[in-house]
């Protein structure tokens, strides 16, 4: 029997699973309605006993159903989150017990449409998990390890996700090319300068070529968490002030009702009565009420999910109209392209800076890179490329699969270290 090489790209917006058999190419397999992508998303439903997970996961939550949302649990890996524990119903679960959920789905479902079991796997990880943090970036890739071990795969390897997306890209290089991949996901942007050709790609042990890596723990939700603050946070309150004038509003309330994997933390009475008490003493009261009526009606999720939506508007045209409504709140506002840009300044800064400290540590100058190799989803953002194009003017810029080609290089990185 062919051996089945197998590779998981657990990403923080969306995973993909893909393997690759001697003499044919490496294939994405369909996890969910024939599509080769399961957003990295779980809901647990108070109303029946499931647990929903992707797509399924945010119609069951968006539909109204009571329960918990639970997405980019990627972000927790190596945090100080991830020892947090989250009651759903009678069962507190460690985020280590959440994430093997989702990965046992995922594996359920690829073995489903491969007719088989799988055992090996090679997982991809982002260069850095955690920034500036060495020990927590190990940590990070041990919880992960452990989570998928625990699902009954036997033998767990890592790659990084950008030199996955690499290998992918070189199945049709002709000849000899210096390249920086750079993969910008949910999560994580990660560079990776690299020597590519076919002589090269036929090679098992391709570490002389990697020139350098590395990367910065931002990406899409970042993204969308900068631009509610900017644009949909202020509709509730941010920025504002208490009615004595001394002092402004707690930041804290909103950065967490911003951030996806936060977003829960406001989901106790404890937080509920210091919202409320922030409303007293609040200037606008009126705008806090919104908030408050958010959290207590647990939108947090949903809400962020409309200013993803508009983010992703904001890619194909110059303005978009933000509106979100409840029976009891409406927020609306518009928003243009240039203040999505401005929103996330800061990301496109950090993003420009991992991607000259990993040329520099490359020893090359960015006139030298022949091709820019674009992966993930949030490549895709006007604002990413507008600091990508002006970094390598020169270079031939190759979109590759934005959500599969770390998985299909995950696949062909496997059949190298278990091949027969």
């Amino acid at each position: 029997m062919t051996r089945v090489h197998c590779g998981m790209d657990f990403g923080t917006s969306n995973s993909t699973f893909a393997v690759a058999t001697e003499g044919s190419a490496p294939r994405l397999l369909p996890l969910e309605d024939d599509r080769p992508t399961l957003p990295s998303a779980l809901f647990f439903s108070f109303e029946d006993p499931g647990i929903y997970f992707g797509r399924e996961a945010v119609s069951q939550y968006v539909s109204g159903i009571d329960g918990r949302l639970m997405r980019a649990l990627k972000s927790v890996l190596g945090t100080t989150l991830f020892a947090d524990r989250t009651r759903v119903k009678q069962h507190a679960y460690g985020f280590g017990e959440i994430i093997g959920l989702f990965i046992a789905q995922l594996k359920a479902r690829a073995e489903t449409a491969l007719g088989e079991e799988t055992r090996a796997v090679v997982c991809g990880r982002p260069v850095r998990f955690v920034d500036d943090d060495d020990s927590a970036d190990a940590a990070a890739q041990d919880q992960l390890a452990a989570a998928v071990r625990a699902q009954g795969f036997s033998e767990v390897e890592f790659q990084f996700e950008p030199i996955a997306a690499a290998l992918d890209y070189e199945q049709q290089v002709s000849g000899e090319e210096l390249g920086l991949v750079a993969d910008i996901g949910g999560g994580t942007s990660d560079f990776t300068v690299i020597r590519l050709s076919p002589e090269r790609a036929r090679s098992l042990d391709r570490q002389s070529d990697i020139l350098a890596t590395g990367g910065v723990h931002v990406g899409g939700t970042d993204f969308d968490r900068l631009l509610s603050l900017k644009k949909v946070m202020p509709l509730m309150g941010l920025g504002t002030g208490t009615a004595d004038g001394k002092r402004n509003l707690p930041v804290a309330p909103y950065y967490d009702f911003a951030t996806w994997h936060r977003i829960n933390r406001l989901y106790s009475a404890k937080m509920l009565a210091e919202l409320r008490s922030t409303q007293k003493e609040a200037q606008h009261p009126d705008l806090v009420a919104a908030l408050v009526a958010l959290v207590e009606e647990r939108q947090g999720h949903r809400l962020a999910g409309r200013v993803e939506e508009a983010k992703i508007a904001l890619s194909e045209a110059d303005q978009t109209l933000f509106r979100f409504t409840t029976p009891d709140v409406r927020l609306e506002t518009g928003i243009t392209a240039s203040e999505l840009t401005e929103a996330l300044d800061s990301a496109t800064s950090a993003i420009a800076e991992a991607i000259a400290r990993t040329l520099a540590a490359a020893g090359v100058a960015g006139e030298r890179i022949d091709t820019l190799i674009l992966t993930g989803g949030s490549t895709r953002v006007p604002a990413v490329g507008r600091v990508l194009k002006a970094l390598f003017p020169a270079a031939k810029a190759v979109e590759t699969d934005a959500f599969g080609s770390v998985g299909l290089g995950l696949a062909l990185d496997a059949k190298r270290r278990f091949g027969d």
